[in-house]
């Protein structure tokens, strides 16, 4: 599924919708480059979550974990992973085959130890589109 917003608002309500759908140990992975708004689709899904505290990019500490949703939300940046053995410090499997949802930004960065199973999520821009223009693609893996 592909999806074109205009906006940063129409970005955060795309996430709000798929945090409303989203299930026990759903994982969504999240690319995209630097600026193309994966932090507000990630507070947009926290949204659909029904989590209200404030949601940012966990890049020093890998993973910000928040209860305060219908599910527990855990929420990855693995930006600046040095090494994929890193995540087992982290217990990334405890979390991803758990019963919350996990969104792992910069997924692309440890694939090799992404679950099979998992709802992609790939951002791009296009600045001939306009500045806010976003192509946001939705892939379900199995």
């Amino acid at each position: 599924m592909v999806i074109e917003t205009r906006s940063p608002e129409e970005t955060f309500r795309l996430g709000v919708q798929l945090g409303e759908k989203a299930y026990p140990g759903q994982v969504f992975t999240l690319t995209g480059d630097l600026g193309v708004g994966k932090t507000v689709f990630t507070q947009g899904l926290a949204r659909g979550l029904g989590i209200e505290e404030p949601v940012n990019s966990p890049t020093f500490t890998i993973v910000q974990v928040y209860e305060g949703g219908r599910l527990p939300f855990y929420h990855f940046d693995v930006y600046r992973i040095g090494d994929v053995e890193e995540m087992d410090e982290v217990g990334f499997e405890d979390y991803i085959y758990g019963e919350g949802v996990s969104l792992i930004e910069w997924a692309n960065l440890i694939g090799e130890i992404l679950p099979e199973k998992r709802t992609e999520i790939l951002i791009e821009k296009d600045l001939e589109q306009g500045f806010d223009y976003r192509k946001i693609t939705v892939e379900e893996r199995s």
